[in-house]
This record gives structure tokens, sequence and C-alpha cells, in this order.
């Protein structure tokens, strides 16, 4: 963690490194805003292999680490984007994103949209807010 001003920069090894100019959550004003993060092994930075279940899992996952760091968690999360590249894959990711070791018995606010294409042509990329 790095602190500038009134906001402070999270980075952790438990998810994938930031590829660009970004940072993988900022906390300020009480929430942490985490950067889209991908289906990526944090150990490899490889993809994970297999389909959309197990690239949402992975994503999760790395979200978890992320939020983790910044001294909060997925089970304080109060609004999610999910990209897909399908939409034909929504099924098969809510169904590993419900479960309740993610988000708890209380799911946060969700948008999810099909883009025409993610970093490393994954399936999903999944950006958080949460709680601090």
């Amino acid at each position: 963690m790095t602190v500038e001003g009134d906001r402070t920069i999270i980075a952790t090894d438990g998810a994938p490194a930031a590829i660009g100019p970004y940072s993988q959550a900022i906390v300020a004003n009480g929430l942490v805003f985490c950067a889209g993060q991908i289906p990526l092994d944090p150990a490899t930075g490889n993809i994970v292999e297999g389909g959309i279940a197990e690239q949402t899992h992975q994503v999760l996952k790395n979200l978890q680490a992320v939020l983790k760091e910044a001294g909060s968690g997925l089970d304080r999360a109060v609004k999610t984007t999910v990209f897909l590249k399908s939409m034909d894959s929504f099924v098969a990711m809510n169904e590993v994103y419900g479960r309740p070791e993610y988000f708890g018995g209380a799911a946060p606010a969700r948008s999810t949209v099909e883009v025409a294409r993610l970093p490393r042509d994954v399936m999903v990329e999944i950006e958080v807010v949460a709680l601090a």
C-alpha cells in the first residue's frame, strides 16, 4: 500500500500485477475501487485453463486478494460490473458468481454487459467497488 494524499494505492502479489498505467485498487472516502481483473494466475501470469466457470472463479479469487490487501472483502462489495465476451456465457458465469463463498448472503448491485473484446481475449473481466 502507498498513501498519496487522501487515497491509498493497493498492490498485492496475490493478484496479477497491473500491466499498464493503473492500480490494482484505490481506497478513497471509505470505498475500495478495484480495477477490472481478468483470469490470470498471479503465480504464472497465464490465463487459467478451462471455460467461463474456471475463468470466473479465478477472477473472483484475484479480486478477493486485492480486497484483502485493502482490508476489505467481496462480502463488503456494493457494486460490480461484469464484462463478458459473450452473453451466451451468462448462466455459467452467474452460477459461479452466485456461490456463497464469494459475496455471502447479500449480493452487491451489478451490471453485466457483453463487450467486443477483453484483454488477452479472455471470456470475463469483473470490477468491484467495496466498503473499505
